[in-house]
């Protein structure tokens, strides 16, 4: 066979193949705006952390569309539950979670679980701290826990919702030291944050980015981290925890998760999961989580189911002890 005849077939299938357009299989994103829901209301935790996480997503042209936070606190959170879980199969709905993910649906009974929902990741874990107006007398927990011990019912603690988390560390803190609050709910952490300013009520368990700018601006004085550590951020850590301020230890943190509706695809799961992991990396989430307090725990997959289920465990046996809801 001549070198023509054997090049020929060769060159053949080359053109032949240069007339066929590549095609390549992108992977899945948005094609219209997503919906970031935030099961709270305006100014607390959650609702500030998604203002933050939606810009930084477009600053840094993380997705084609951009995440718009959207508010759903009505029945203290269960608005904003029911709503993502009756999104079935639609990508472009996710929500921020905290732990009335946990507790709404055990005090209200409503038709929802977290594990109705795609669980996506958790971003950060949120501490609590013991505030009370920076005009008053205390200036250690311990003073103020003698003065609540000894007028019961008197002092009041203000908190976000009922039978939620500000609650089960009310009821947690009559439980280990022997005292009496009144307990007045409010719809979100920012307006519990202004009603202490006003000094409407005495003291609040507001975490730390519901109460930073008013600690900063000389309005609110924290006395205790409700945790068995101090918060190990510049300034934060000057802040002892309720066992170094009182002799007794205790300890809650608070979810700050991300789910996607029900019945997406894996890939559109995995598509969030990069996302919100690309976002912990970012040296703007680093300065946001040493300013706000909180603690970066990224977590997802597998291990973040499982952290769920001990989670959800843990909280509905607070809810039990604190007399919150029957034991099943």
């Amino acid at each position: 066979m001549s070198k023509k005849a054997f090049y020929l077939p060769m060159l053949v299938m080359a053109v032949l193949a240069s007339l066929v357009p590549e095609t390549h299989v992108r992977a899945w994103e948005p094609t219209r705006p997503v919906e970031l829901v935030v099961p709270a209301g305006t100014g607390g935790g959650a609702d500030v952390m998604a203002r933050f996480v939606s810009p930084l997503i477009d600053k840094h042209k993380l997705s084609p569309r951009p995440f718009i936070v959207v508010n759903k606190s009505g029945g203290a959170g269960a608005e904003g539950m029911l709503y993502v879980k009756g999104k079935d199969k639609d990508p472009h709905v996710i929500i921020i979670t905290l732990d009335n993910l946990f507790t709404t649906p055990q005090a209200t009974g409503i038709p929802f679980s977290w594990k109705d929902l795609t669980p996506v990741a958790r971003l950060a874990l949120d501490y609590f701290n013991l505030w009370v107006n920076a005009e008053t007398p205390y200036k250690t927990a311990k003073e103020y826990i003698e003065a609540v011990k000894k007028e019961p019912g008197k002092f009041t603690m203000g908190g976000t919702g009922t039978a939620q988390e500000d609650q089960i560390i009310t009821i947690m803190m009559e439980q280990v030291f022997g005292v009496k609050f009144s307990y007045v709910p409010f719809k979100g952490g920012g307006e519990v944050a202004v009603e202490l300013v006003g000094k409407h009520v005495n003291s609040t368990v507001n975490n730390p980015a519901e109460a930073v700018s008013h600690w900063k601006a000389g309005r609110l004085r924290p006395l205790a981290t409700i945790d068995y550590k101090r918060i190990d951020l510049p300034e934060w850590n000057t802040i002892p925890t309720m066992k170094e301020a009182t002799g007794v230890d205790m300890s809650y943190l608070m979810l700050r998760g991300f789910f996607a509706a029900p019945g997406i695809t894996k890939e559109q799961q995995e598509y969030y999961v990069n996302v919100l992991k690309k976002v912990s990396e970012m040296p703007e989430w680093k300065k946001y989580v040493a300013d706000m307090g909180l603690m970066d725990a990224f977590l997802s997959g597998p291990e973040y189911v499982k952290w769920l289920e001990a989670k959800d465990t843990m909280t509905k046996d607070f809810m039990v002890k604190g007399g919150l809801i029957k034991k099943q």
